[in-house]
């Protein structure tokens, strides 16, 4: 199995929108996507991209992406919002999930970010356990709030 962790590109665009609704399909809101390839192309490539993306690749094929953008935090400064890993169900377990967050980290120490954040559904428990590895904090209190237009 030849893997390769690399940044994405607008070819990309198309396989990692089948794995954005994969996910969705795994978190049963499949219903919830209402986002596009052409958006996701305008959004990451356009003139003004708003989000990062890493793929894997395996054999030539993207199986996995990891897709993040930058905030800041009035208390923290520069961080690294990591939106979504999504590896898809057939290629879990060969530590695709971890080369995408390590590239993730990397990205965020390489563009002087002073950490990163992401959320984890409550009942995801794979997802928990992949995080507490990296001894990641896990926040209570918090409440997501949401507008949608």
């Amino acid at each position: 199995m030849n893997i390769r962790i690399r940044k994405g590109t607008a070819e990309d665009v198309p396989q990692a929108f089948e794995l954005v609704r994969e996910l969705a399909l795994y978190e049963k809101a499949p219903e919830q996507v209402t986002n596009t390839p052409e958006m996701m192309l305008h959004d990451g490539f356009g003139p003004d991209p708003i989000f990062g993306l890493f793929v894997a690749e395996v054999d030539g094929r993207v199986v996995g992406i990891s897709l993040y953008y930058y905030r800041y935090s009035t208390w923290k400064g520069k961080r690294l919002y990591l939106e979504d890993i999504v590896v898809t169900e057939s290629m879990r377990g060969y530590g695709l999930g971890k080369q995408l967050f390590d590239a993730t980290v990397e990205e965020a120490k390489n563009t002087q970010c002073t950490g990163m954040m992401w959320q984890v559904l409550d009942w995801n428990e794979p997802a928990i356990q992949f995080y507490k590895k990296y001894e990641a904090r896990f926040d209570e209190g918090w409440i997501n709030c949401h507008l949608d237009f």
